[in-house]
């Protein structure tokens, strides 16, 4: 029963860890007004048919930090990068030449960072959402432990170190949404 309660707590700290990431991901998509080329790590291009990420068919630079340049490997695939920026939900108009596709990054209003927070906060609510269902899993796997004969100590135990996780996880995501918050709202 011991080792079986080990490989809970071990699944709960890894899932934990892998929910952490993913907020951490998320957040690095909502741009905070600066150049990165992980804005465009959702972004798919029609390659030869095939919806793949931009990133696979060119290479991404910021020449400076309001500007992005997308430098396709293939001259033919220029026109379908730039269909694929205008399609997305970017908000950015591409510009386009011989060489690549040009975007501006426009300055941002202080309306548009209060939105951007706010996406902020929900994407980090989502993390915690994740977080603590994970910890519900957990626990009724541990619940159901002890109804198959493990000590009532153990699983006592157990649950505690599942909710201290729970919190420590917690706070690493406010962490994450206070450095993002930081980033938007620096002018």
């Amino acid at each position: 029963m011991d080792e079986e309660i080990q490989f809970y707590l071990s699944e709960a700290e890894e899932s934990m860890g892998k929910a952490l990431e993913h907020t951490g991901v998320e957040l690095s998509r909502i741009r905070a007004g600066k150049a990165s080329p992980a804005m465009l790590d959702s972004l798919r291009v029609d390659y030869y048919g095939t919806p793949t990420p931009v990133a696979q068919v060119a290479n991404i630079s910021t020449p400076d930090a309001r500007t992005l340049f997308i430098k396709p490997w293939e001259k033919n695939m220029i026109s379908e990068v730039a269909k694929a920026i205008k399609n997305s939900d970017l908000g950015l108009n591409p510009q386009s030449d011989a060489e690549g596709v040009r975007l501006n990054i426009p300055p941002m209003t202080q309306e548009r960072r209060r939105d951007l927070v706010k996406q902020v906060k929900n994407e980090s609510e989502s993390g915690k959402v994740r977080i603590r269902g994970i910890r519900k899993d957990v626990n009724d796997s541990l619940r159901k432990l002890l109804k198959e004969g493990a000590s009532e100590d153990a699983i006592k135990d157990a649950e505690a170190k599942v909710q201290k996780a729970t919190d420590s996880y917690i706070v690493r995501v406010d962490e994450l949404v206070s450095k993002k918050e930081a980033e938007i709202m620096t002018i």
